[in-house]
């Protein structure tokens, strides 16, 4: 009886493990997406604090500021003509 149920068990578990594999390494995977989407929205954070702390520095020093937004797309742009 007691080594019908063992047998069973190891059975049971057997038919788990893969299933319980896949699982770790699905969180594994989004674990590390999220982290990476962290690391990226902080490295993101720093270099608009550093672009702000620069144009502040600028814009006090009567240096002309030039505002990234209103760039213009220069893919849009034809060739020049060089005629």
């Amino acid at each position: 009886m007691m080594g019908e149920l063992l047998r069973e068990g190891w059975m049971i578990l057997a038919a788990l493990i893969p299933s319980i594999g896949l699982l770790f390494l699905f969180w594994m995977i989004l674990k590390h997406f999220v982290e990476g989407d962290r690391r990226e929205r902080a490295a993101i954070r720093r270099w608009e604090a550093e672009q702000d702390r620069s144009l502040a520095e600028r814009s006090e020093q009567g240096r002309p500021v030039r505002d990234i937004s209103e760039k213009k797309d220069v893919t849009a742009q034809e060739p020049d003509d060089p005629r």
